[in-house]
C-alpha cells in the first residue's frame, strides 16, 4: 500500500458538489455580518456617524471600534515575540481612533440578510483626518512618515545572527571572488480558491458556542478565540467544514473570527461572515514583502567561504499570528545546499501603512533559497562557469550528514544533491538546450532562450517543540493521533492535523491499511473538529506527515501490539510468536491457529476473557513531538523563451527532481509539486500586489492581480530520488511547499540567462514585459546587434 498512487478519497464529494464549505451552511437565524472599512492608509478617525444605518430595513445592530472596546479580553493575538525588545502596538478587531491601512475595520452592521448589511454599511458615515503614507519597507525604516506616532519608531525589531563576525569579515578581505546582490520579494496575494469565512452558533444551553471557519488551524484558532475573547476554552468549539485552499493565509487569527464570536454571544444569535474578493486583497495578510541584501566571498574556485545576509522586513500596519517570525524562518537556511563556514544574518523588520504580511506558502525558506539561487548565479557568471559546475562546487557532500549548519542552532539530518541535480541536467538534455540557445543568439533571433537552475534545500516539520522554544515561538511542534478499532471491524483514525486540499483521508488511511494489512476502505479518518480532536497543532510547514503521519503510524503499532496481547492470550501463544500479515494475527509456523484483527477488536470489545490488567477495547494514542526537523530537496530546471522585442516570457518546460524521502502517494505528491511550482512560477513571472504612494492598493481584483490559469502552464516533468530521514520512523520529509520554493528562482535565473548576452545581469520579479522590455532597452543592445561571442570553457553564458 506504501508507495501506491492511489486516488483520492477525497474528490468524489469535492468533484460533486456534495461537500459544504463554510459559506454553504444553512444557518436559520443569522445574523449577517458586513465591515465597514477604511479607505485611507492612515488617518485620524474623528467621528463616526451610524444612525441612518441603524434605522435601514433589516439592521439589527451597527457597532463601532470605540464601543466595542471594553469588550475584549486581550488584543489580537501574536505568538512569535523573536525578541525580548519586539514592538507590538495593541491590535483590536476594530479601530476605534486611528486607521493604518486601507481596508483597516471600523465598524460592524448585522443585518438578517447579506445585502441588508451590504446597503446598511454604505450609510455609516465616517470623517478621517487622512495623513502622509509609508509603504516602502526602506522607506518606513528612515522614520519620516510614522505608521504608530506614539511609537517613535517604525522599527518594530532588529535580528542578528552572527556567529562569528571577525572571521566572516576576514574571509570577504581575503575572497578571491565577491557578488553583492540586492533582491525584492514583492508583496503577494495567497488567492485561496475559498474566500475566508467564518460563522458562530451559541449552544442552546450551557454557554458554549460553535465557530465553524475556513481555518487551516482549528486548533489553535480555539485556543486564541478563548484568549482574545475571554472565553473558558472548553466552551469553545471549532469545526472546519470543507476547506478550499489555505497556503499560510488561513494560518491565522482574524479580526472577523474575533467579531463573530464577540457579537454572536453579545446578541444570543447566530453570526456570520464571508469576505469578498476584494476584502481578499485588502484584510487577508499578504505574503513575502521583503528587501535582501546578499554578499558572497569565495576562493579562486568558486568555494563560497562565507555570507553576509541583510533583510528589511515589511510587517504590514500590525503584527498577526506569525507575522514577525516569518523572516527568521529563512534567516536559518540562507547558506542553502552549500557548505558556507562563516555566515552573518541581520533582519530590520518595520511596519508600514500596509495590511500586514503573515505566512504565505513556504513561509520565509522561499525567500531565502531564491536569494542564494540567484546569488550562486551572479558568481557563476562572473567566474565564466555553468551555474551546475558552481553548485558542484559548494554542495554539501553526502558523507557531512548530520550537517550543522553555519548559524549553528540547526542540524541538517540528511542530503545527497548531486543525484537530483544530474537527474535534471539528464531529463532536460542539456547539452542540446545550450546548443539551441547559442544557435539562436548567432542567428540573432528575437526569441531567445533562457535556461534556469536552482537546487533547493528546504527546512520543514516545523518541529521539536524544545527548538521552536529557542526561537521564542509560543506553540509546540508536536501532533496528536489516536487509532481505534470498532467492534465490527472498522478502523477510525483521529488526527490533529486539519486538511485543506493535501489529501490526508487517502494518505493517513494508506498508512494504517499497510501496517495493518486491511482494506485502506475500512478506515475512516477524522479531523478538524476539536470536539473530535481535541488534541492537535494544524496543518502549516509542511509538517503533517512527518508529524502528524508519524503520530498515526505511532498509535497504529501501539494497537497492533495490543492486539497481539490479546490474541496471544485467546490462542495460549506468546506475543513474541505472532506474526501479522493480510490482517490476521498468525501463530509463527502454526496456520491453524489465527485471528483477524477484527476478531480480536471484538474480543477486546466484549472484554469477557483479556489477559489480566489488559483495559478493553483496542485504541491508542499518541502525541509525537520528533527529534528534529526534516530538510526535502530538489533540483528543479526551468526553460523561457523571451521576445527581445516584447519583453514577453513563455514556460516552455519545467522539469523538477525532488527528494521528500519514501512517498506515501506518488500521485499525491505530484499533486503539490504541480500546485507547488506554479505558485512560484506565478511569483516570478505574474502576480504582485502593488500600491501607490498614498497606500491605494492597485491590485484589488483578479482582473489586475494576474493569477494564472492551466493556459500559462506546460506539463511538469517530474522524478525524484528517495534520501530517506532519520527523523522520523517513515523516513518521510514534507513537500507541500518544495515547488514554491524552488521554482520562483528557477525561473527568474532562466530569465537573466536568457538575457544575459544583452548585458542584463539584473531583473525584479515578476518578470513582466515591460520590466524585461524595459531591462533589454537600457543595455543599449538588441538580439539583433548582437554578435556571436566566444563563451568560456565549461560555460553556456
Amino acid at each position: 500500500m506504501f508507495g501506491q498512487r492511489r486516488l483520492r478519497s477525497e474528490d468524489p464529494p469535492l468533484l460533486t458538489g456534495e461537500s459544504k464549505f463554510t459559506d454553504d451552511l444553512d444557518l436559520p437565524g443569522a445574523l449577517w455580518a458586513v465591515l465597514v472599512r477604511s479607505p485611507f492608509a492612515n488617518a485620524t478617525i474623528t467621528s463616526i456617524d451610524t444612525a441612518e444605518a441603524e434605522a435601514a430595513d433589516g439592521v439589527v445592530a451597527v457597532h463601532t471600534g470605540a464601543e466595542l472596546a471594553d469588550t475584549w479580553a486581550n488584543p489580537m493575538p501574536c505568538a512569535w515575540p523573536v525578541t525580548d525588545d519586539m514592538v507590538n502596538p495593541p491590535h483590536y478587531p476594530l479601530a476605534a481612533e486611528s486607521v493604518r491601512y486601507v481596508g483597516d475595520a471600523v465598524a460592524v452592521v448585522l443585518a438578517t440578510t447579506r445585502q441588508a448589511a451590504v446597503d446598511a454599511a454604505e450609510q455609516v458615515i465616517v470623517d478621517y483626518d487622512p495623513l502622509p503614507a509609508v509603504v516602502d519597507p526602506e522607506a518606513a525604516a528612515t522614520n519620516e512618515v510614522l505608521v504608530h506616532p506614539d511609537l517613535g519608531s517604525n522599527v518594530c525589531y532588529d535580528y542578528d545572527v552572527t556567529p562569528d563576525p571577525v572571521a566572516l569579515e576576514a574571509e570577504f578581505a581575503n575572497a578571491a571572488h565577491t557578488v553583492s546582490e540586492r533582491y525584492i520579494q514583492q508583496r503577494l496575494l495567497p488567492s485561496a480558491m475559498e474566500p475566508r469565512g467564518t460563522a458562530v452558533v451559541p449552544e442552546p444551553f450551557g454557554g458554549g458556542i460553535v465557530v465553524y471557519s475556513s481555518t487551516q488551524i482549528p486548533h489553535i484558532l480555539k485556543l486564541m478565540l478563548a484568549i482574545t475573547c475571554g472565553v473558558p476554552e472548553h466552551k469553545v468549539r471549532v469545526v472546519t467544514p470543507a476547506v478550499g485552499g489555505g497556503f499560510g493565509a488561513k494560518l491565522n487569527v482574524y479580526a472577523e473570527e474575533v467579531l463573530c464570536v464577540t457579537l454572536a454571544i453579545k446578541h444570543g444569535k447566530p453570526v456570520r461572515w464571508t469576505e469578498t474578493r476584494s476584502e481578499a486583497a485588502q484584510a487577508t495578510t499578504h505574503g513575502r514583502g521583503q528587501v535582501q541584501y546578499i554578499e558572497l566571498a569565495a576562493d579562486e574556485r568558486g568555494k563560497v567561504s562565507a555570507m553576509k545576509v541583510r533583510l528589511v522586513g515589511d510587517m504590514g500596519a500590525y503584527l498577526q499570528l506569525l507575522t514577525p517570525g516569518i523572516p527568521l524562518l529563512g534567516g536559518f537556511i540562507y547558506h542553502g545546499v552549500y557548505d558556507i563556514g562563516n555566515y552573518s544574518f541581520k533582519c530590520q523588520s518595520v511596519f508600514t501603512n500596509a495590511v500586514p504580511t503573515d505566512a504565505y506558502r513556504g513561509a520565509g525558506r522561499p525567500e531565502a533559497t531564491y536569494a542564494i539561487e540567484r546569488a550562486m548565479d551572479a558568481l557563476a557568471r562572473k567566474m565564466g562557469v555553468t551555474p551546475e559546475e558552481i553548485r558542484r562546487r559548494n554542495y554539501i557532500q553526502p558523507e557531512q550528514f548530520p550537517y550543522t549548519n553555519p548559524t549553528g542552532a540547526i542540524i541538517m539530518d540528511s542530503g545527497n544533491y548531486e543525484p537530483t541535480m544530474a537527474r535534471a541536467l539528464e531529463m532536460a538534455g542539456i547539452d542540446e538546450l545550450r546548443a539551441e540557445q547559442q544557435r539562436r543568439r548567432d542567428a540573432g533571433d528575437t526569441k531567445v532562450l533562457g535556461i534556469g537552475i536552482c537546487t533547493y534545500m528546504e527546512m520543514c516539520g516545523l518541529a521539536p517543540s524544545r527548538t521552536l522554544a529557542a526561537l521564542n515561538y509560543s506553540a509546540g511542534g508536536w501532533e496528536a493521533a489516536t487509532v481505534r478499532m470498532l467492534p465490527t471491524g472498522g478502523v477510525q483514525v483521529v488526527t490533529g492535523t486539519s486538511p485543506h486540499g493535501q489529501g490526508h483521508e487517502t494518505s493517513w488511511a494508506m498508512l494504517v491499511a499497510d501496517q495493518m494489512g486491511i482494506d485502506p476502505d475500512l478506515i475512516e479518518v477524522l479531523h478538524s473538529d476539536t470536539a473530535i480532536s481535541p488534541l492537535g497543532l494544524d496543518t502549516y510547514g509542511s509538517r503533517s506527515l512527518s508529524v502528524g503521519g508519524t503520530a498515526v503510524h505511532l498509535a497504529t503499532e501501539k494497537v497492533i501490539e495490543k492486539a497481539k496481547r490479546i490474541a496471544a492470550h485467546l490462542m495460549e501463544a506468546s506475543p513474541d510468536d505472532l506474526e501479522v500479515s493480510a490482517g490476521t494475527l498468525q501463530v509463527k509456523g502454526t496456520p491453524t491457529k489465527s485471528m483477524t484483527l477484527q476478531e480480536v477488536a471484538f474480543a477486546a470489545f466484549a472484554a469477557h476473557d483479556l489477559p489480566e490488567g489488559e483495559e478493553p477495547n483496542l485504541e491508542a494514542q499518541v502525541s509525537w513531538d520528533p527529534p528534529n526537523f526534516t530538510f526535502p530537496f530538489g533540483t528543479h530546471i526551468a526553460i523561457v523563451e523571451i521576445d527581445t522585442e516584447t519583453g514577453e516570457v513563455r514556460l516552455q518546460r519545467y522539469i523538477a527532481v525532488d527528494d521528500c524521502g519514501p512517498q506515501v502517494n506518488p500521485l499525491i505528491v505530484e499533486g503539490q509539486l504541480h500546485g507547488g511550482i506554479l505558485q512560484g512560477v506565478a511569483q516570478a513571472l505574474w502576480e504582485e500586489a502593488v500600491y501607490d504612494a498614498d497606500g491605494q492598493l492597485r491590485t484589488v481584483t483578479l482582473g489586475d492581480y494576474l493569477v494564472p490559469s492551466a493556459m500559462e502552464t506546460p506539463n511538469f516533468e517530474l522524478d525524484h530520488t528517495v534520501t530517506p530521514s532519520p527523523s522520523n520512523p517513515l523516513g518521510v520529509k514534507g513537500v507541500g511547499e518544495a515547488g514554491t520554493i524552488g521554482s520562483a528562482p528557477t525561473v527568474m535565473n532562466a530569465v537573466v540567462d536568457g538575457l544575459s548576452h544583452l548585458g542584463v545581469t539584473a531583473m525584479d520579479m515578476p518578470a513582466s514585459p515591460h520590466r524585461v522590455w524595459s531591462a533589454i532597452q537600457s543595455t543599449g543592445q538588441s538580439a539583433d546587434a548582437e554578435k556571436p561571442t566566444a563563451q568560456p570553457e565549461g560555460s553556456a553564458r
